[in-house]
């Protein structure tokens, strides 16, 4: 691999992770369980899932778009002539290309400097802490200054880009309002007793887009997803009951908005638009979702300001 310039830049895009195709999923699903054996039960279950949104989940595709994209719209904002400052690369925490290949390819780039995102704009200790972790232990003897960005819950060009596809979920119920139900990836309740900030971020974005949807109370509502399924307690309440529950009330049009997720993937193409939408139907519910984020120019804008913003090439926005 061709040396980058010094003063060149790495961005480091982290995101799940998701198998290449079905004759990988017990590898797959044995590293996320940190090694633990999967049953043949569980092994068939999520390859069952698979299989009814094509065989594969999207999740490298579209983290790879998103990171050519920004690497792309931070060169045009900041790079003259030839001088590309920027380099992006993509590590997933449970698949290749891993955190540690990623890292390995800066370093062979000799990027000196860069920044690292994971893709996912809440965080916590159990998610995006467990991005740094493996980042800190794929640096071993590596000397990449890396700035770390925790979490971009409630900058407003992240709010833009997420209304704009709310507004293009409005429009699939022409004159009918639909109730708004805005959800994320669900995790243990023990984080709320380690004074964890994931439930209070997700809670205040989704505030922040009801208020500029000028949403009454009544008229929206935040719930996880794709929890665990274990034994132990997670954050809910879950989208399956709430799903239940609005089309017992009498709220036939639902609009799911994915404000954990930026990008395609199994959570958002088999548990919203397959599980959910069967739930709401067979209550005589109609449910659609917003578009995923994906490398949509206002989203890739947004990440591009957050990332400008830490490195302080620009005004910071108010945290």
């Amino acid at each position: 691999m061709m040396a980058a310039n010094p003063e060149t830049i790495g961005l480091l895009l982290m995101a799940y992770g998701s198998p290449e195709d079905l004759s990988q999923m017990e590898a797959y699903l044995m590293d996320v369980r940190g090694g633990r054996a999967p049953s043949a039960e569980l092994i068939e279950e999520i390859g069952r899932r698979y299989k009814m949104i094509g065989g594969k989940s999207p999740l490298l595709e579209r983290t790879s778009q998103q990171a050519r994209a920004l690497e792309d719209e931070l060169n045009k904002r900041l790079a003259n002539g030839e001088n590309k400052p920027f380099k992006a690369f993509v590590g997933m925490r449970h698949w290749q290309p891993r955190i540690h290949s990623a890292i390995n390819q800066m370093a062979a780039a000799d990027i000196q400097k860069a920044v690292a995102v994971v893709m996912a704009p809440h965080s916590s200790r159990l998610s995006t802490g467990k991005y740094y972790q493996m980042l800190d232990e794929a640096l071993d003897g590596q000397t990449i200054d890396f700035i770390r960005i925790q979490s971009w819950h409630k900058h407003p060009a992240l709010l833009s880009a997420i209304l704009e596809k709310i507004e293009i979920g409005l429009d699939k119920f022409g004159d009918s309002v639909p109730y708004i139900v805005f959800t994320a990836h669900s995790l243990p309740t023990q984080i709320l007793e380690m004074g964890d900030p994931y439930d209070e971020q997700l809670n205040e974005t989704a505030r922040l887009l009801a208020e500029r949807l000028k949403l009454r109370a009544e008229q929206w509502q935040f719930c996880y997803q794709s929890a665990g399924e274990n034994a132990i307690p997670w954050l809910g309440p879950q989208i399956e009951d709430v799903v239940v529950e609005l089309a017992n009330k009498g709220e036939k049009n639902i609009l799911v908005v994915p404000i954990g997720f930026v990008c395609d993937h199994v959570e958002v193409l088999y548990d919203i638009d397959i599980r959910a939408r069967q739930i709401a139907e067979h209550h005589g519910a109609r449910l659609e979702r917003t578009p995923s984020l994906n490398d949509s120019p206002t989203f890739v804008a947004a990440l591009a300001d957050v990332v400008q913003e830490h490195l302080s090439l620009n005004k910071p926005w108010t945290e």
